[in-house]
């Protein structure tokens, strides 16, 4: 790793991190955007991820309960790079995540839930679009499988949907917010694993750079945020984010 990176990461004592996809596919789960990705294979998928289509076309509905009735994440454990990160909290880094992904593996990794704030929600629960009733995602699964294919709310009718930020969705405002304040107190932003095409969420890094944060951006493709990053990183998420760390701890 560049000596310089090393010098200027050593001992950052407050680390915000931006992850996307990228970070969860050597878990075995997909990303969207990469040569074999989710969208890249199947464009029609995009359908099913846009909140007015979901909304309105039961077809549409059916084909997202069936991609996540058997989506790998269920299966998924936290790779190295999830549990460096964890670690790194562990030894008394103040490290907060702000994630796009849905699979909940920073957690299981060890971070404390408080400390990893999820920008686009959670596949693990299920709210009704009419009630708001919240239910277990398991618990939807289990009547998908038994062959209710659009499972509607038990309480109300209403269609229900993953928690999670569909396409013409907007972000939470207080989670949006607490994230930009999280990346402005920054002194040390990453970004992993993300293509940081989809906003607000890539706008996290000009906050950070804005306020005098260090921006370091692991991820296999080029991004739009290139050009901001002090240190712009191709290599394996897997094999740099532990270097990464180990670097910041000073060890």
């Amino acid at each position: 790793m560049d000596a310089h990176l090393i010098d200027r990461i050593r001992g950052a004592r407050r680390v915000a991190v931006l992850t996307g996809a990228g970070i969860s596919t050597a878990s075995g789960i997909p990303d969207y955007r990469g040569p074999e990705g989710v969208w890249t294979r199947t464009p029609s998928a995009m359908n099913a991820f846009t909140l007015k289509n979901f909304r309105a076309d039961p077809g549409v509905r059916r084909e997202f309960w069936r991609t996540y009735a058997g989506h790998a994440a269920w299966r998924a454990e936290p790779n190295a790079a999830h549990r460096a990160l964890a670690d790194l909290d562990g030894a008394g880094v103040a490290v907060r995540v702000l994630t796009q992904n849905v699979d909940g593996l920073h957690q299981r990794a060890g971070l404390a839930a408080r400390k990893v704030l999820e920008l686009h929600g959670t596949m693990h629960t299920t709210r009704c679009t009419g009630c708001r009733q919240r239910f277990p995602t398991p618990e939807v699964l289990a009547r998908v499988q038994a062959g209710d294919d659009d499972p509607a709310c038990e309480r109300c009718g209403g269609i229900l949907k993953l928690d999670v930020v569909l396409f013409g969705q907007t972000l939470d405002g207080e989670v949006l917010g607490h994230a930009r304040n999280i990346a402005a107190a920054s002194g040390l932003f990453v970004a992993i694993g993300s293509s940081l095409q989809v906003e607000p969420a890539a706008s996290l890094c000009s906050v950070a750079v804005q306020a005098g944060a260090t921006l370091v951006i692991v991820n296999r493709d080029p991004t739009p945020y290139d050009d901001d990053a002090d240190f712009v990183l191709r290599q394996d998420i897997e094999a740099v984010v532990p270097q990464l760390c180990a670097a910041i701890r000073g060890s």
